[in-house]
């Protein structure tokens, strides 16, 4: 039972507890600091090549891009903040009908930065940059059209 400890074995209990804790913490106060001094070293500052911050689609020379409009990025999307309008274009030569990506929209502002859309690319059309400065007033600029 825990009232058979005596009066001096709490006081040692709680000593015990407090020097533990203070050791802790003194250690801590004499390790050195690694402090950032971010809008100056803009310049120098590295970012790890895994950092997800924002969609990206590439695009060619001529303006194109990879995506074939097959839809998968945005099913997969956990939180719909992708939005593929498409349409259905009849080839001329061979005569089937092909999707055709008409607007590739994404909203950064309600992006979890899972990765899930870009797994699921089978043609590798969207990744993610390290472009992280997203800081904006007004909500409706972080929605954006990826394939202009």
């Amino acid at each position: 039972m825990k009232d058979n400890i005596t009066y001096l074995g709490r006081i040692y209990c709680t000593l015990k507890s407090l020097l533990t804790g203070m050791s802790v913490t003194l250690k801590e106060f004499f390790t050195p600091k690694v402090t950032e001094q971010y809008p100056e070293n803009r310049k120098t500052l590295k970012i790890s090549e895994r950092h997800r911050a924002r969609l990206v689609m590439p695009h060619d020379e001529q303006g194109g891009n990879k995506c074939i409009a097959c839809g998968l990025c945005q099913n997969t999307c956990p939180n719909g903040s992708i939005s593929i309008t498409t349409k259905s274009v009849t080839d001329e030569e061979t005569g089937k009908s092909k999707k055709v990506l008409v607007e590739y929209s994404y909203d950064l502002g309600c992006c979890m930065f899972c990765q899930l859309c870009v797994n699921a690319c089978p043609k590798g059309a969207i990744e993610f940059s390290n472009d992280f400065e997203n800081a904006v007033f007004d909500r409706n600029k972080l929605i954006q059209k990826l394939n202009k």
